[in-house]
């Protein structure tokens, strides 16, 4: 039996995810990333998460080369940014981009995240047309409660933001 694949992504577009955008910094010193939407806790103990980059993204091949990386999760106002870093053609995405270097592995984070990951890669997994990266998280830290910032969705092709049920 085959899948269609435009009923598959449409079918899985109807599961929301959280805009993050996985990033590193060279060898040269230069910060590379790129968006993803396939971002997932792993385990507790220890500490792991995943995510799952095209075999065929060079961003990724210049990630998976330091062997570390970090995950932003970017808030609502920065849709912006989503397809800065999602676009291949866009050579230097960070340009105009603020961020500072993580504590422990000097990944990029993204100013203005509402949440960061550092991690080093622990394992990565063939996965089809894609790679699933097994992370070891070596420090996280998310935005101060008082600030309330509303996380960046994807569902059904198209960017918004959570709204709870009260």
């Amino acid at each position: 039996m085959s899948i269609e694949p435009s009923l598959f992504r449409k079918v899985l577009g109807h599961f929301p995810t959280c805009v993050t955008v996985v990033t590193a910094t060279t060898a040269t010193g230069e910060p590379v990333g790129f968006t993803i939407g396939t971002f997932t806790s792993v385990s507790l103990d220890p500490p792991m998460v995943g995510f799952l980059p095209q075999v065929n993204s060079e961003r990724w091949a210049a990630i998976s080369a330091t062997g570390a990386f970090a995950v932003n999760e970017l808030s609502a106002d920065q849709a912006d940014l989503c397809w800065q870093f999602s676009k291949s053609s866009i050579a230097h995405p960070f340009e105009g981009v603020s961020w500072r270097p993580s504590p422990v592995t000097g990944s990029p984070i993204i100013d203005g995240s509402i949440a960061w990951i550092d991690c080093s890669i622990e394992g990565v997994i063939d996965a089809g047309d894609h790679h699933f990266v097994l992370g070891r998280v070596l420090e996280l830290q998310h935005s101060e409660p008082e600030n309330d910032p509303n996380p960046l969705l994807f569902y059904r092709g198209q960017l918004g933001r959570f709204l709870a049920n009260d």
